[in-house]
């Protein structure tokens, strides 16, 4: 197979998409906005359509143990063992837009359609996953979807409960789901050739500098942590300015000291968040006794991360020092950077610019299945500009012209990581 398909259209591809997003974004348990949670009955009116699109696409349709759809093309008279991953979500965070995820299960349903219809014969088959739980929007668990594919499932996910307290385990039994059979879900390594996802870049550097579509390097390593600080509570008539103990002031030095380390690191993408403070007693004429806060740091490279880290544990120190104050931290989550793998970035890298574009390569600042598939086999991710850099909100917005670039982008990749599989 050469590495160059024919000429697709891609206005009309884009315009497909487009459709197909709005009838999937139809779907929703609030009338009003869109919620489309986990094993619920409209995850189940989705997968069902997902499925069907999958087969009108030329492929054979199932779902797993843990409620993937898995569309499986195998090229004609091939065997198709080795096979090339491509996916991404259809679950929804609550009042969502209609991108986020289901962008990159549709456009791996398009250009499977147009690898199937050019009558290539490639040396390897093609799977189109539809993950479940990505958004982590029902269940304390997350990723356990791509988990199970990768072989990495934990089986503690199980006891994981909703806001009604219905487990993950009785949630699958309920949507007609073995939780015994989950380890028959995984991916076998010679299996998986690779795992390749598309998906809106979520911020705005695309759009930023002019590009239609890129190319991601890394996703970030996230650690993120509770911070303590206890000094003494007192009367705010009384007790003089040098004599205080005041926690929430010394907090908030600390919170400015934690954003000057990260913008001091911002060519290194490194970000930090504080976005819960908690003061108590809380009264309008106490002195702050005791303030909680959590950070959120995700960087591009795990040592610079754990030195941001430990930067921020020496800056609160003294500061808590110098005000007479306690200060203590807990990391509560910890998940390390995934590099994409190179080798594929070029690939994607050749597939847009045969489309004419010139893509930029950054990182992604948001965690993806693709960073559990990893583990498993080689992955690389391409981001599609969306408007505003908006996400996680119904103003989510990518452009039919630029998703009918990112399906022909995603079929030339195909044609090209088939060649180099012989």
């Amino acid at each position: 197979m050469t590495a160059r398909l024919p000429a697709l259209n891609q206005a009309g591809l884009g315009v497909r998409a487009q459709a197909m997003l709005a009838e999937l974004g139809a779907i929703s348990s609030d009338p009003q906005r869109l919620v489309r949670l986990f094993l619920t009955p409209e995850h189940r009116r989705a997968a069902d359509l997902v499925a069907r699109w999958m087969r009108e696409a030329g492929m054979s349709a199932s779902e797993d143990a843990l409620g993937t759809v898995r569309g499986r093309w195998t090229p004609p008279g091939g065997s198709g063992t080795r096979r090339l991953l491509i996916g991404s979500h259809i679950d929804t965070v609550v009042d969502a837009g209609k991108y986020d995820g289901p962008l990159g299960v549709v456009a791996g349903i398009l250009a499977v359609e147009a690898i199937a219809k050019s009558g290539a014969s490639l040396p390897i088959g093609l799977d189109v996953l539809a993950f479940g739980d990505e958004e982590g929007s029902r269940f304390t668990a997350t990723l356990t979807s791509s988990s199970a594919c990768a072989g990495v499932f934990d089986p503690t996910a199980l006891a994981a409960t909703d806001s009604e307290g219905v487990t993950l385990a009785d949630a699958l039994r309920a949507y007609g789901k073995d939780p015994a059979a989950i380890g028959q879900c995984a991916y076998a390594r010679a299996e998986a050739a690779a795992y390749i996802e598309v998906h809106i870049e979520q911020g705005p550097v695309l759009e930023a500098q002019d590009r239609p579509l890129g190319i991601v390097t890394a996703i970030v390593g996230q650690t993120r942590m509770r911070a303590t600080v206890t000094g003494m509570a007192g009367h705010a008539g009384t007790v003089p300015m040098p004599m205080r103990r005041d926690a929430l002031a010394g907090a908030a030095e600390m919170i400015l000291a934690v954003e000057r380390i990260a913008q001091q690191n911002a060519a290194d993408a490194m970000v930090a968040t504080v976005g819960r403070i908690e003061a108590s007693p809380g009264a309008v004429n106490v002195i702050a006794g005791r303030v909680g806060f959590t950070v959120d740091l995700r960087t591009a490279t795990d040592a610079l991360r754990h030195a941001a880290i430990a930067q921020i544990r020496e800056a609160a120190a003294r500061i808590a020092e110098r005000r007479k104050l306690d200060v203590a931290f807990e990391i509560f989550h910890d998940t390390p950077t995934t590099p994409c793998d190179p080798r594929l970035q070029d690939m994607l890298q050749a597939a847009i610019e045969d489309l004419g574009h010139a893509p930029l390569r950054l990182p992604s600042g948001a965690g993806h299945d693709a960073q559990v598939m990893a583990g498993l086999c080689p992955a690389a991710m391409m981001f599609v500009r969306c408007r505003d850099g908006i996400s996680h909100n119904p103003a989510e917005h990518a452009s039919p012209q630029d998703m009918g670039a990112a399906v022909a982008a995603l079929a030339g990749f195909i044609a090209r990581f088939a060649q180099a599989q012989g």
